[in-house]
């Protein structure tokens, strides 16, 4: 059972994705709320398998929470997907810095915002169909600084790990990369559990954008 944590400031909007979170026989929504230190609070008393955030809410936003349930130095992270009406590169930036795992729009499908749960619980990640070469290319462009060089990462990753990479960041689920490498999906899914640790990141859309930001792969591809 995946379980979920819904923060949002607008009562019909936190009641339908209560409900439509709720009606899913793998999904469980152990807390809804209204506002970003609630959410703080009741992630780290409850610890959801995903915490699903707006961003603009009152007192504590969406980014300072997820900052605050995923930064870089949270020693035990919770998952975080943002769930917005804002398409705006502030928002999207500002909240994938902070450590979310994933960004969709509020005009999503019901079916697309269920699989986005379910992938960001998963720790694969996911961003709203459109979303994901304009992340690229603004981190890129940013260059950050990353724990692990690209040269580094050759010397740290085995040859598998590396053909993994490049296959995630493709864009590749790990059935399709365990069809292209010729391996069981277990397989892949364990490599993966090993490389993330090593290039300091904590999901597969993370070290997506870690290979294009080291320039293991670019976004011209």
């Amino acid at each position: 059972m995946i379980r979920v944590l819904v923060a949002d400031d607008q009562p019909l909007v936190r009641a339908g994705l209560t409900t439509l979170l709720g009606g899913e026989p793998d999904l469980e929504v152990v807390a809804a709320v209204a506002d970003g230190r609630a959410a703080v609070e009741e992630a780290r008393r409850l610890r959801p398998d995903v915490a699903c955030l707006d961003i603009r809410m009152p007192g504590t936003d969406g980014i300072t929470a997820t900052r605050a349930l995923c930064g870089p130095d949270v020693p035990d992270p919770i998952p975080v997907l943002i769930l917005t009406t804002f398409d705006d590169d502030k928002y999207l930036f500002g909240a994938f810095e902070a450590g979310a795992s994933g960004f969709l729009l509020k005009d999503a499908e019901p079916d697309e915002v269920v699989a986005a749960v379910r992938s960001v619980a998963g720790g694969n990640g996911t961003l709203a169909e459109g979303l994901t070469k304009r992340v690229l290319r603004e981190l890129v462009t940013r260059r950050q600084t990353q724990p692990v060089t690209a040269a580094r990462a050759q010397e740290l990753l085995t040859p598998r790990e590396l053909d993994i990479l490049l296959l995630l960041a493709q864009g590749m689920s790990n059935d399709e990369i365990a069809r292209e490498l010729v391996v069981e999906v277990s397989t892949v899914k364990s490599h993966l559990a090993r490389m993330m640790p090593k290039l300091g990141v904590r999901s597969r859309l993370h070290a997506a954008v870690w290979a294009y930001q080291n320039g293991v792969v670019d976004t011209a591809r």
